[in-house]
């Protein structure tokens, strides 16, 4: 057995059938996010702590591997699975809870949340955003935060690809 105990960011990682019972520890106004996030970057982390200043709590989820294969973000994406990528989630001081979607949208999961506050980034327009329409009726606010980094995922692998290319 381990002396080291187990990082407190794990109890974060809520799986979505536990997500309900889970919501009643957080306090309101909640906000929602929801995205692959294969690998974090600048642009991430400031993303996510201004979505979390909107609100008293965030609860972030993860598109599971098999919806992040369906965007079509590549067929080596995501990089890193979905266990991975909820810990390094969970790690994150601007995320309350973590969980997870396989659906190609979060639509259920916004509903059953109920968030107070939804945010996106930049490149959605709020009208466009999914469970917008529900949350907006609820009296709640959607968001669309501005990409302060010109940073991504996928420009980030386009540019190790390229140097692998070159180094062979």
């Amino acid at each position: 057995m381990s002396p080291y105990a187990t990082p407190d960011f794990e109890s974060k990682i809520c799986p979505p059938e536990q997500l309900l019972e889970r919501l009643n520890d957080l306090p309101r106004p909640l906000v929602f996010t929801n995205g692959c996030f294969d690998i974090l970057h600048r642009g991430h982390v400031t993303y996510l702590a201004q979505a979390r200043a909107l609100g008293a709590a965030m609860v972030v989820a993860l598109n599971t591997d098999a919806s992040v294969r369906r965007q079509g973000k590549g067929d080596d994406r995501p990089i890193n699975p979905l266990e991975n990528r909820a810990a390094v989630m969970a790690a994150l001081a601007a995320c309350d809870l973590v969980t997870w979607f396989d659906a190609d949208t979060p639509l259920d999961l916004i509903l059953a949340v109920r968030p107070d506050v939804l945010v996106k980034g930049g490149d959605w327009a709020p009208d466009k955003i999914v469970g917008s329409a529900d949350v907006l009726a609820r009296g709640g606010s959607v968001h669309s935060i501005p990409f302060l980094f010109d940073t991504s995922t996928t420009a980030t692998l386009k540019k190790i690809r390229a140097q692998d290319e070159a180094s062979r």
